[in-house]
């Protein structure tokens, strides 16, 4: 009967999609060949089960083993976890089919884009038909509808699973007993010839197990022209067992994507289609958090917070290695098997930023912060959400993508109701050619953007003209004031405006539309 020794866990390292654990422990020899670890979840990995120790003998072999317990054996707990694991199974295959649809709407919008440039191009330029760009668009919206489906498809089934699971895991633990089926590991010793009976050895085993990972999250603070970085290393674990404070470390290895800047989809306008079938997706629509304290109460409230010291924040000492990077927190975590998120700082970095406002007063009267800032430090931010902050005052979220050292970025900082901007039409007329049917419709738009900060502001101003993708429909006589600093083929209108603290700045843009006779407009907006 081997030797049970018991050995608690000495260290975790954290891989985005699963952990390796490393237990030790102590007993003597005592003529003994074959001791046991015994108590450990049945997630564990065979194959990544490695042991080592010291002391008077050497290993011979070491067994992965499962140890049943009496209350397993009864039929309907067998059941029980049997649809659990279908049901796994069931989900692990949902979850695969929502990434293919995934990367199947991101290729059909993807294409969209590229073929509506394309498209562009070849009507501007004579060599293409209308009756093709209007199939190819059709086309392309129809399969872009069939994966949109799919995934909302996908999406219902996710969650009866999810549900589905949480029950059978509640029948499962009303059903058995505080001591469930656990995984062993058996070491085979052979002792030394000049080893003394009493003498002892330390034993070491790791292990990988899954249901276990961790994530980056962020708090990203503006002060000044400054931007502060807080990485935080978000850790969850559902294992069954509980990793009490010890030493851990969070790895980026893999051994085995709301606030943000407005951007302009292309204006197109075409003829009117007879209707033959049609299929309506929802979206997803988010707003920056706006409002805020009075501008004297905000400036009370921190002239207060300056007053008061600030804690350092604990960060993690790092690791750089040839292909990733391991990151040592600076104080231990215990980590409970319950599947709740524990938090442990990684770094704190600050950034000189170079500030900007980007407003496309076409969809939303409002400007966006923008900074553009270069990672100087040696670390490879890894992909995550972030809280964004304006000194004290929490503004809204943004999702930050992988940040190389030396790589300048766009951080989305959120909307700042102290550049003011309004869009108006001026003009409009609408009228008939008497003798070739042409019908004409012109339109005229004012923007103003009013600084009211107490700094200087630079500020991008995005608008657009229609495109036309047919033969009878040409757009004419644009005409903007100030010139844009930049236009591109597809309508898009970029102006750069520099305004002191209380200066406004004005942009006209106008044009005319002709429609030729027996052509009906679709897409216009006023």
């Amino acid at each position: 009967m081997p030797t049970a020794v018991k050995a608690p866990i000495v260290a975790v390292t954290v891989y985005p999609q699963h952990a390796r654990i490393t237990r030790r422990g102590r007993a003597a020899l005592g003529g003994e060949s074959k001791f046991t670890v015994e108590g450990l979840p049945l997630g564990v990995s065979a194959d990544s089960v490695r042991a080592n120790g010291s002391g008077p003998a050497s290993i011979v072999g070491v067994d992965v083993g499962v140890q049943r317990r009496a209350e397993y054996f009864d039929s309907g707990l067998r059941e029980l976890r049997d649809r659990r694991r279908a049901a796994q199974g069931r989900l692990d295959e949902v979850v695969d089919a929502e990434a293919v649809e995934l990367s199947k709407a991101e290729l059909v919008n993807t294409l969209t884009r590229r073929s509506g440039a394309a498209f562009a191009k070849a009507l501007a330029a004579g060599s293409t038909e209308p009756e093709r760009v209007a199939g190819v668009g059709d086309a392309l919206a129809g399969q872009l509808a069939q994966v949109l489906s799919r995934r909302r498809e996908l999406a219902t089934r996710h969650t009866e699973l999810a549900e589905e699971l949480e029950a059978i895991d509640r029948a499962i633990g009303a059903r058995s007993s505080d001591v469930p089926d656990s995984t062993a590991i058996t070491i085979e010793l052979e002792a030394l010839p000049d080893a003394a009976v009493d003498a002892e050895i330390e034993l070491e085993v790791s292990y990988v197990v899954t249901e276990a990972w961790w994530q980056s999250g962020y708090d990203v603070r503006l002060v000044g022209e400054t931007v502060t970085v807080t990485w935080h290393g978000v850790i969850t674990q559902n294992t069954g067992e509980d990793w009490p404070e010890c030493e851990l470390a969070l790895s980026t290895a893999r051994p085995a994507a709301t606030v943000g800047v407005p951007e302009l989809q292309p204006w197109f306008l075409d003829r009117v289609q007879p209707v033959r079938a049609f299929a309506a997706a929802g979206g997803y629509g988010s707003a920056a958090p706006g409002g805020g304290p009075e501008e004297g109460a905000y400036h009370a409230q921190s002239a207060s917070l300056k007053r008061l010291v600030n804690m350092a924040d604990m960060t993690a000492v790092v690791e750089q290695g040839a292909a990733a990077a391991t990151y040592r927190p600076a104080r231990p975590i215990a980590v409970p098997s319950d599947g709740s998120a524990h938090r442990s700082t990684i770094a704190r970095l600050e950034f000189e930023a170079k500030l900007d406002y980007v407003t496309a007063p076409v969809t939303a009267e409002e400007a966006f912060l923008r900074a553009v800032v270069v990672n100087g430090s040696e670390h490879t931010l890894r992909p995550g959400n972030a809280s964004v902050f304006h000194e004290t005052e929490y503004v809204g979220t943004t999702r930050l993508g992988l940040w190389a050292p030396g790589e300048e970025v766009e951080l989305a900082l959120g909307v700042d109701e102290r550049i003011r901007v309004e869009r108006e039409l001026v003009r409009r007329a609408a009228s008939k050619a008497t003798l070739s049917g042409t019908k004409r419709r012109e339109a005229e738009y004012r923007t103003k953007v009013t600084n009211h900060s107490p700094r200087q502001a630079a500020v991008t101003v995005l608008d657009q003209v229609p495109v036309s993708r047919d033969d009878g429909i040409v757009i004419k006589d644009v005409h903007t004031k100030p010139e844009p600093a930049e236009t591109t083929e597809l309508g898009e209108l970029t102006w750069r405006l520099e305004l002191a603290p209380g200066q406004t700045g004005e942009i006209t843009l106008g044009f005319r539309v002709d429609a030729a006779k027996g052509v009906d407009l679709a897409g216009w907006r006023e």
